[in-house]
Protein backbone atom coordinates (compact mmCIF):
# COMPACT_ATOMS: atom_id res chain seq x y z
CA UNK A 1 0.00 0.00 0.00
CA UNK A 2 1.17 3.55 -0.60
CA UNK A 3 2.10 6.47 1.57
CA UNK A 4 0.26 9.78 1.17
CA UNK A 5 2.35 12.95 1.23
CA UNK A 6 1.88 16.40 -0.36
CA UNK A 7 1.84 16.24 -4.17
CA UNK A 8 4.62 18.80 -4.68
CA UNK A 9 6.92 17.64 -1.88
CA UNK A 10 10.40 17.00 -3.39
CA UNK A 11 10.61 13.70 -1.55
CA UNK A 12 7.69 12.47 -3.65
CA UNK A 13 9.71 12.39 -6.89
CA UNK A 14 12.63 10.70 -5.15
CA UNK A 15 10.39 7.98 -3.72
CA UNK A 16 8.56 7.42 -7.01
CA UNK A 17 11.91 7.04 -8.79
CA UNK A 18 12.81 4.36 -6.24
CA UNK A 19 9.60 2.49 -7.00
CA UNK A 20 7.75 3.52 -3.84
CA UNK A 21 4.00 3.89 -4.44
CA UNK A 22 2.80 7.36 -3.46
CA UNK A 23 -0.94 8.10 -3.35
CA UNK A 24 -2.76 11.31 -4.08
CA UNK A 25 -5.61 12.49 -1.89
CA UNK A 26 -8.40 11.87 -4.41
CA UNK A 27 -7.50 8.20 -4.63
CA UNK A 28 -7.07 7.73 -0.89
CA UNK A 29 -10.51 9.06 0.03
CA UNK A 30 -12.18 6.42 -2.18
CA UNK A 31 -10.75 3.57 -0.08
CA UNK A 32 -12.98 2.27 2.69
CA UNK A 33 -10.27 1.97 5.33
CA UNK A 34 -8.83 4.17 8.05
CA UNK A 35 -5.33 5.18 7.01
CA UNK A 36 -2.85 5.27 9.87
CA UNK A 37 -1.99 8.81 10.86
CA UNK A 38 1.74 9.41 11.30
CA UNK A 39 3.62 12.59 12.10
CA UNK A 40 7.27 13.48 11.60
CA UNK A 41 8.65 16.24 13.82
CA UNK A 42 11.68 17.22 11.76
CA UNK A 43 14.31 19.04 13.82
CA UNK A 44 17.13 18.67 11.30
CA UNK A 45 18.42 21.64 9.25
CA UNK A 46 18.30 19.76 5.93
CA UNK A 47 14.61 18.99 6.11
CA UNK A 48 14.28 17.64 2.58
CA UNK A 49 16.91 14.97 3.07
CA UNK A 50 15.59 13.92 6.48
CA UNK A 51 11.94 13.79 5.43
CA UNK A 52 12.89 11.65 2.42
CA UNK A 53 14.83 9.20 4.60
CA UNK A 54 11.94 8.63 6.98
CA UNK A 55 9.22 8.71 4.31
CA UNK A 56 11.13 5.96 2.48
CA UNK A 57 11.01 3.71 5.54
CA UNK A 58 7.43 4.50 6.50
CA UNK A 59 6.27 3.87 2.92
CA UNK A 60 7.68 0.33 2.87
CA UNK A 61 4.72 -1.05 4.82
CA UNK A 62 1.69 -2.78 3.22
CA UNK A 63 -0.56 -0.38 5.17
CA UNK A 64 -1.84 2.98 3.99
CA UNK A 65 -0.33 5.85 5.95
CA UNK A 66 -0.97 9.58 5.89
CA UNK A 67 2.30 11.31 6.81
CA UNK A 68 2.17 14.84 8.23
CA UNK A 69 5.36 16.89 8.37
CA UNK A 70 5.68 18.93 11.55
CA UNK A 71 8.15 21.54 12.80
CA UNK A 72 8.58 23.44 16.02
CA UNK A 73 6.81 26.78 16.12
CA UNK A 74 10.08 28.70 16.50
CA UNK A 75 10.32 30.44 13.10
CA UNK A 76 14.11 30.59 12.82
CA UNK A 77 15.54 28.33 10.10
CA UNK A 78 18.81 29.06 8.35
CA UNK A 79 18.81 25.98 6.14
CA UNK A 80 15.26 25.63 4.82
CA UNK A 81 13.43 28.48 3.07
CA UNK A 82 10.35 29.74 4.88
CA UNK A 83 8.33 29.28 1.68
CA UNK A 84 9.17 25.56 1.75
CA UNK A 85 8.18 25.27 5.40
CA UNK A 86 4.94 27.14 4.78
CA UNK A 87 4.11 24.86 1.84
CA UNK A 88 4.79 21.45 3.35
CA UNK A 89 5.03 21.73 7.14
CA UNK A 90 2.62 22.40 9.95
CA UNK A 91 3.83 23.84 13.22
CA UNK A 92 3.20 21.77 16.30
CA UNK A 93 0.72 24.41 17.46
CA UNK A 94 -1.27 23.70 14.30
CA UNK A 95 -1.44 19.94 14.92
CA UNK A 96 -1.60 19.81 18.71
CA UNK A 97 -5.33 19.05 18.70
CA UNK A 98 -4.87 16.12 16.33
CA UNK A 99 -4.33 12.45 17.20
CA UNK A 100 -1.64 10.26 15.64
CA UNK A 101 -1.12 6.51 15.56
CA UNK A 102 2.63 6.93 15.19
CA UNK A 103 4.99 9.87 15.61
CA UNK A 104 8.70 10.26 14.86
CA UNK A 105 10.90 12.90 16.52
CA UNK A 106 14.22 13.32 14.72
CA UNK A 107 17.62 14.28 15.99
CA UNK A 108 18.98 17.83 16.00
CA UNK A 109 22.56 19.15 15.59
CA UNK A 110 22.81 20.59 19.11
CA UNK A 111 24.65 17.79 20.88
CA UNK A 112 26.92 20.01 22.99
CA UNK A 113 24.19 22.22 24.42
CA UNK A 114 22.38 21.48 27.70
CA UNK A 115 18.77 20.57 26.97
CA UNK A 116 17.38 23.49 28.94
CA UNK A 117 19.49 25.96 26.89
CA UNK A 118 17.96 24.91 23.56
CA UNK A 119 15.79 27.82 22.42
CA UNK A 120 12.78 25.60 21.72
CA UNK A 121 13.17 23.37 24.78
CA UNK A 122 9.94 24.59 26.45
CA UNK A 123 8.03 23.59 23.32
CA UNK A 124 9.87 20.26 23.19
CA UNK A 125 8.72 19.54 26.74
CA UNK A 126 5.14 20.29 25.70
CA UNK A 127 5.48 18.03 22.66
CA UNK A 128 6.91 15.14 24.66
CA UNK A 129 4.10 15.42 27.20
CA UNK A 130 1.58 15.73 24.34
CA UNK A 131 2.69 12.37 22.92
CA UNK A 132 1.19 10.77 26.02
CA UNK A 133 -2.30 12.04 25.24
CA UNK A 134 -2.33 12.37 21.45
CA UNK A 135 -0.01 9.65 20.09
CA UNK A 136 -0.32 5.88 20.32
CA UNK A 137 3.43 5.23 19.97
CA UNK A 138 6.44 7.50 19.43
CA UNK A 139 9.91 6.82 18.06
CA UNK A 140 12.56 9.29 19.20
CA UNK A 141 15.80 9.45 17.19
CA UNK A 142 19.35 10.48 18.28
CA UNK A 143 19.13 13.88 20.06
CA UNK A 144 15.37 13.45 20.23
CA UNK A 145 15.91 10.13 22.02
CA UNK A 146 18.39 11.65 24.48
CA UNK A 147 15.99 14.51 25.16
CA UNK A 148 13.03 12.20 25.80
CA UNK A 149 15.07 9.89 28.03
CA UNK A 150 16.18 12.94 30.02
CA UNK A 151 12.65 14.31 30.26
CA UNK A 152 10.69 11.13 31.02
CA UNK A 153 13.24 9.18 33.04
CA UNK A 154 15.98 11.57 34.17
CA UNK A 155 18.55 9.53 32.24
CA UNK A 156 21.98 11.14 32.31
CA UNK A 157 24.14 11.64 29.25
CA UNK A 158 27.84 12.38 29.08
CA UNK A 159 30.38 13.58 26.55
CA UNK A 160 32.47 10.73 25.12
CA UNK A 161 36.26 11.14 24.85
CA UNK A 162 35.88 11.26 21.06
CA UNK A 163 33.02 11.32 18.61
CA UNK A 164 31.49 7.94 17.71
CA UNK A 165 31.54 8.24 13.95
CA UNK A 166 31.14 5.46 11.42
CA UNK A 167 29.42 2.12 10.97
CA UNK A 168 29.64 -0.16 14.02
CA UNK A 169 28.54 -3.72 14.73
CA UNK A 170 25.71 -3.99 17.26
CA UNK A 171 24.15 -6.90 19.14
CA UNK A 172 20.41 -7.59 19.25
CA UNK A 173 19.58 -8.42 22.86
CA UNK A 174 15.96 -9.50 22.42
CA UNK A 175 15.16 -11.13 19.08
CA UNK A 176 11.63 -11.91 20.33
CA UNK A 177 10.70 -8.26 20.76
CA UNK A 178 7.98 -7.21 18.27
CA UNK A 179 10.13 -4.39 16.87
CA UNK A 180 13.02 -6.77 16.15
CA UNK A 181 11.26 -9.72 14.52
CA UNK A 182 13.45 -11.13 11.75
CA UNK A 183 16.57 -9.27 12.86
CA UNK A 184 19.98 -10.89 12.63
CA UNK A 185 21.82 -11.50 15.89
CA UNK A 186 24.09 -8.58 15.04
CA UNK A 187 23.90 -5.76 12.53
CA UNK A 188 25.77 -2.76 11.16
CA UNK A 189 24.46 0.62 12.33
CA UNK A 190 25.56 4.15 11.28
CA UNK A 191 26.60 6.24 14.28
CA UNK A 192 27.33 9.97 14.51
CA UNK A 193 27.25 11.43 18.01
CA UNK A 194 29.41 12.98 20.69
CA UNK A 195 27.33 11.87 23.66
CA UNK A 196 26.37 8.59 25.24
CA UNK A 197 23.81 7.80 27.91
CA UNK A 198 24.75 6.59 31.37
CA UNK A 199 23.28 3.12 31.51
CA UNK A 200 23.44 3.13 35.32
CA UNK A 201 20.74 5.83 35.25
CA UNK A 202 18.29 3.76 33.17
CA UNK A 203 15.03 2.99 34.95
CA UNK A 204 13.25 -0.36 35.25
CA UNK A 205 10.72 0.72 32.60
CA UNK A 206 13.44 0.76 29.93
CA UNK A 207 14.62 -2.33 28.06
CA UNK A 208 17.80 -2.23 25.99
CA UNK A 209 17.01 -3.84 22.63
CA UNK A 210 20.22 -3.18 20.65
CA UNK A 211 23.64 -2.55 22.18
CA UNK A 212 27.30 -2.15 21.25
CA UNK A 213 30.45 -2.68 23.29
CA UNK A 214 32.20 -0.02 21.20
CA UNK A 215 29.69 2.84 21.14
CA UNK A 216 27.09 2.02 23.80
CA UNK A 217 23.33 1.65 23.80
CA UNK A 218 21.64 1.89 20.41
CA UNK A 219 17.92 1.27 21.00
CA UNK A 220 15.59 1.04 23.99
CA UNK A 221 11.92 0.23 24.49
CA UNK A 222 9.89 2.28 26.97
CA UNK A 223 6.86 0.36 28.22
CA UNK A 224 5.66 3.16 30.50
CA UNK A 225 5.63 6.02 27.99
CA UNK A 226 4.81 4.03 24.81
CA UNK A 227 8.04 5.02 23.10
CA UNK A 228 11.11 3.63 21.39
CA UNK A 229 14.47 5.39 21.54
CA UNK A 230 16.91 4.96 18.64
CA UNK A 231 20.17 6.70 19.52
CA UNK A 232 21.79 6.06 16.14
CA UNK A 233 20.82 6.41 12.48
CA UNK A 234 19.44 3.38 10.66
CA UNK A 235 17.50 5.85 8.48
CA UNK A 236 20.72 7.24 6.93
CA UNK A 237 21.49 7.02 3.21
CA UNK A 238 24.74 5.35 2.20
CA UNK A 239 26.36 8.79 1.77
CA UNK A 240 25.03 10.54 4.90
CA UNK A 241 28.15 9.94 7.00
CA UNK A 242 30.42 10.57 4.02
CA UNK A 243 28.76 13.92 3.33
CA UNK A 244 29.21 14.88 6.99
CA UNK A 245 32.90 13.95 6.83
CA UNK A 246 33.53 15.91 3.62
CA UNK A 247 31.57 18.91 4.94
CA UNK A 248 33.68 19.01 8.10
CA UNK A 249 36.90 18.85 6.14
CA UNK A 250 35.79 21.65 3.81
CA UNK A 251 35.12 23.70 6.95
CA UNK A 252 38.67 23.06 8.17
CA UNK A 253 37.70 20.68 10.96
CA UNK A 254 39.99 17.79 11.89
CA UNK A 255 37.24 15.17 11.79
CA UNK A 256 38.64 11.61 11.74
CA UNK A 257 37.75 9.16 8.97
CA UNK A 258 34.44 7.42 9.73
CA UNK A 259 35.03 3.89 11.00
CA UNK A 260 34.14 1.04 8.61
CA UNK A 261 32.50 3.35 6.07
CA UNK A 262 34.63 3.95 2.97
CA UNK A 263 35.83 0.91 0.98
CA UNK A 264 39.49 0.49 1.81
CA UNK A 265 39.23 3.63 3.99
CA UNK A 266 39.43 5.65 0.78
CA UNK A 267 37.21 8.75 1.18
CA UNK A 268 37.07 9.18 -2.60
CA UNK A 269 35.03 5.97 -2.91
CA UNK A 270 31.26 5.74 -2.45
CA UNK A 271 30.27 3.85 0.74
CA UNK A 272 28.14 0.71 0.56
CA UNK A 273 24.88 0.60 2.50
CA UNK A 274 25.05 -2.39 4.89
CA UNK A 275 22.12 -1.45 7.12
CA UNK A 276 19.25 -0.70 4.72
CA UNK A 277 17.46 -4.03 5.21
CA UNK A 278 17.43 -3.68 9.01
CA UNK A 279 16.17 -0.10 8.75
CA UNK A 280 13.22 -1.22 6.64
CA UNK A 281 12.56 -4.21 8.87
CA UNK A 282 12.57 -2.08 12.03
CA UNK A 283 10.03 0.37 10.65
CA UNK A 284 7.82 -2.35 9.19
CA UNK A 285 7.80 -4.13 12.56
CA UNK A 286 7.11 -0.88 14.42
CA UNK A 287 4.27 0.12 12.12
CA UNK A 288 2.76 -3.36 12.21
CA UNK A 289 2.78 -3.31 16.01
CA UNK A 290 1.07 0.08 15.96
CA UNK A 291 -1.54 -1.22 13.51
CA UNK A 292 -2.22 -4.24 15.73
CA UNK A 293 -2.65 -2.20 18.91
CA UNK A 294 -3.98 1.25 17.99
CA UNK A 295 -7.74 1.90 18.36
CA UNK A 296 -9.83 2.08 15.18
CA UNK A 297 -11.48 5.21 16.56
CA UNK A 298 -8.66 7.74 16.29
CA UNK A 299 -10.22 9.90 18.99
CA UNK A 300 -9.46 7.11 21.49
CA UNK A 301 -5.70 7.35 20.90
CA UNK A 302 -3.89 8.24 24.13
CA UNK A 303 -6.97 7.67 26.32
CA UNK A 304 -6.61 3.96 27.14
CA UNK A 305 -10.36 3.57 26.52
CA UNK A 306 -10.28 0.81 23.90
Amino acid sequence: MPIRIPDQLPARKTLENEGVVVMDQSRSVRQDIRPLQFGLLNLMPNKQRTETQFARLIAATPLQIDLSLVRVTDPLSRSTPEEYLQSFYSTWEEVRERKFDGFVVTGAPIANMPFEDVRYWPEMVEIMNWTQTNVHHTMFICWGAQAALHHFHGVNRYRMPEKAFGVFRHKVLDTRHPFLRGFSDDLAVPVSRYNDIDRTSLTADLDILIDSEEVGVCMLDDRKYRAAYMLNHLEYDNTSLADEYHRDHEAGLDTPLPVNLFPGDDPSKTPENRWRSHAHLLFQNWINEIYQTTPYDLSKVGTGEW
